[in-house]
């Protein structure tokens, strides 16, 4: 109930057509006026974009009432006592009994894995559970639970409408800064202080 089964995601993904305008990669940064309290200050990484619709994953909002062993014995996942304490995240509000992970690009699932840019890839099978927890899974990696997705023309129409700023992702950002600085540090990749930061709309 929790994953996706392997072609029901990547097939989905590796089947949009990704123009020149796509903002795969990118990220999502929510202005300060954010209307939705679920997308306040959140910062999402784009898994993918096209002329019909996006996906992507809020990357700084833990959530506090599960921990990643409690995951995997609900999943009847054997781990080993050293297994790390991975987060897990609101990756946002659709399918939030789904899992995804965003992880750096030394991981393949044999299942499938969507290489979304340099550096980057998002696994939404079990396996990739599986390997973590026995210690062959990626070196860097975000657990999400549900995602944001738009419909086509939405996001671009809220990005239009104030609602976001958009910056190149890094590894540093999403898996480097703690959950408390990732939305400052994408601003700052903008050349942008918050503390100064209007509704004004802009993106790069």
């Amino acid at each position: 109930m929790w994953w996706l089964a392997p072609a029901a995601w990547c097939h989905h993904c590796n089947s949009m057509d990704l123009t020149p305008t796509s903002l795969a990669g990118k990220l999502l940064i929510a202005m300060p006026d954010m209307a939705d309290p679920r997308f306040a200050r959140s910062v999402i990484y784009l898994c993918a974009h096209s002329e019909e619709g996006g996906m992507g994953l809020i990357i700084n909002k833990p959530q506090s009432q599960i921990r990643f062993a409690e995951l995997l014995d609900q999943m009847q996942v054997p781990y080993a006592a050293d297994t790390p304490d991975i987060a897990v995240h609101f990756g946002g509000p659709v399918e939030n009994g789904r899992g995804f992970v965003l992880h750096s690009d030394d991981y393949q699932s044999g299942l499938g894995t969507l290489q979304v840019a340099d550096g980057i890839g998002m696994t939404a099978t079990m396996d990739v559970l599986e390997d973590i927890a026995t210690g062959r899974g990626p070196r860097l990696a975000l657990l999400a639970l549900g995602y944001a997705g738009w419909g086509p023309g939405q996001l671009e129409g809220e990005i239009c409408q104030n609602g976001w700023l958009t910056c190149d992702a890094s590894v540093d950002i999403i898996f480097g800064l703690s959950n408390e600085r990732k939305w400052v540090g994408a601003l700052q990749v903008l050349g942008i202080d918050p503390v100064l930061l209007s509704s004004t709309a802009g993106h790069a």
